[in-house]
């Protein structure tokens, strides 16, 4: 059962007509900006290997970026929660993607590598195992269909 519902809004809007539209697969770009009222613009395209600009971010790293972000900020919760004081917090995460025969393709699986410092030695262990905690209340891992795995590192400041 929810207790509030939290509902979130943007636009993404194609900005890669090159003149001729999708006249053939080739003939336009495929830049688009993500617009969120209030932020600066989000400027994507597709992964480089599908024609897209390689200065942009594309949706398959928006994805890890999203897992990476809410692990965190779910890790830092349960940290507070558990009295564990976190000083410094960096993730080196990477995803697998499979195309298929069909064109499609899907993710099978993220890890997300997190090195954690913590001020107290005497909570490293701890620390340790509320990534799995961490993992059970974050909303992004919680609504996708493939394995998020961690592997993470404590370390003491």
């Amino acid at each position: 059962m929810s207790l509030s519902e939290h509902r979130y809004g943007l636009a993404v809007e194609w900005t890669g007509n090159q003149g001729d539209g999708t006249s053939s697969y080739r003939g336009y770009s495929r830049d688009h900006d993500v617009v969120i009222p209030g932020l600066p613009v989000l400027k994507g395209s597709a992964d480089p290997t599908f024609h897209g600009d390689r200065e942009r971010y594309n949706p398959e790293q928006l994805l890890l970026a999203a897992l990476a972000q809410c692990h965190l900020l779910s890790y830092l919760h349960v940290a507070v929660k558990h009295g564990v004081v976190v000083t410094a917090y960096r993730d080196e995460a990477s995803g697998l993607m499979r195309l298929n025969r069909d064109g499609s393709g899907q993710f099978e699986r993220v890890t997300l590598r997190p090195r954690v410092t913590v001020a107290d030695a005497g909570q490293v262990e701890l620390a340790g195992r509320l990534h799995h905690e961490a993992n059970q209340v974050c909303f992004i891992a919680r609504s996708v269909n493939f394995p998020v795995d961690h592997e993470p590192e404590t370390v003491v400041a």
